[in-house]
């Protein structure tokens, strides 16, 4: 059985994701194996919110050089997270705006 907390890796940080936060938007790094239903379930308990919708993406590896060194990135799972009209926001993002 997965946690909550170890279905959600991080929040998203960036200037897109910040500015769909006011559409009630929210972007999570996510464990890769998780479903739609086990990340709408997890951002509910740890956050107190109602999902409406759950986007998810497949971000692939991507090649990095360091001076003579190189390598690849990780690949990772990203969830957009999409609140009901009537839900309150996630209070973590509201101190970045």
């Amino acid at each position: 059985m997965r946690f909550a907390h170890d279905i959600i890796i991080r929040p998203i940080i960036t200037e897109a994701s910040l500015a769909a936060t006011q559409n009630l938007r929210y972007t999570f790094e996510v464990l890769p194996e998780a479903t739609k239903s086990e990340i709408a379930t997890a951002v509910e308990e740890v956050f107190g919110v109602e999902v409406a919708d759950v986007n998810t993406i497949n971000m692939k590896r991507k090649p990095k050089t360091l001076g003579v060194h190189s390598g690849y990135t990780k690949s990772w799972k990203k969830a957009i997270v999409t609140l009901k009209a009537g839900s309150k926001s996630i209070e973590f993002f509201d101190g970045m705006i």
